[in-house]
């Protein structure tokens, strides 16, 4: 008897993987026209063409799936932090990209209906910062921690800080709206908390 001829190999994302980005694409454009109030994960569901059950099979709220959803828009998880050789270089790659996606949609109103409800729901404050704050500084450290490798930081640099003073600066635009976050903008702050950063260490 012939061996039997093995399944060719299947190509393409899995179908989990594929509902899974469905739903979120599906939840950020919802959050994005129309307020995390104002969509139901009914919705959510009928526009990724999937059964709320699939749904909750990964989310059990709606505003975790928003957290995710956010994250997603803004990061590819699955490609690592850039490596341009420099740390300047890497921090303009990692936030140049995010600077140009906010300009295009009304992502303050989403970030500010967070905060807002992060400040008055413990439970939620826990996921907000864990879900999508520590997961873009992580990002940012990893590129700190490289260039301290590299010898152009100091080792006793506080990192925390500086990812205070980039992010900070960032969102106080977003959030404000009182300027545009520009590329010129972007590079300043970058070059600015670089400068302070590589003659300061932990005291």
């Amino acid at each position: 008897m012939a061996d039997a001829v093995a399944d060719p190999p299947r190509r393409g994302r899995p179908r989990s993987e594929k509902a899974r980005e469905s739903i979120l694409h599906a939840a950020a454009e919802l959050l994005l026209t129309r307020g995390l109030g104002a969509v139901s994960m009914d919705e959510i569901a009928e526009h990724a063409g999937v059964s709320k059950a699939t749904i909750y099979r990964w989310w059990g709220t709606k505003e975790l799936l928003a957290l995710d959803a956010l994250y997603y828009e803004w990061t590819e998880p699955t490609v690592d932090p850039p490596d341009t050789g420099s740390l300047r270089g890497d921090l303009l790659a990692l936030l140049r990209p995010w600077a140009r996606v906010v300009r295009t949609r009304p992502y303050a109103t989403v970030i500010g209906t967070f905060i807002t409800k992060a400040h008055t729901d413990p439970v939620f404050a826990t996921e907000y910062v864990d879900r999508l704050v520590n997961p873009r500084r992580e990002r940012a450290r990893t590129v700190f921690e490289r260039a301290i490798g590299r010898g152009e930081l100091p080792a006793g640099v506080n990192v925390d800080v500086a990812l205070d003073l980039l992010y900070g600066a960032l969102y106080h635009r977003l959030l404000h709206g009182h300027a545009r976050i520009t590329d010129r903008f972007v590079t300043d702050v970058v070059d600015m908390t670089l400068h302070g950063a590589a003659g300061s260490t932990h005291r």
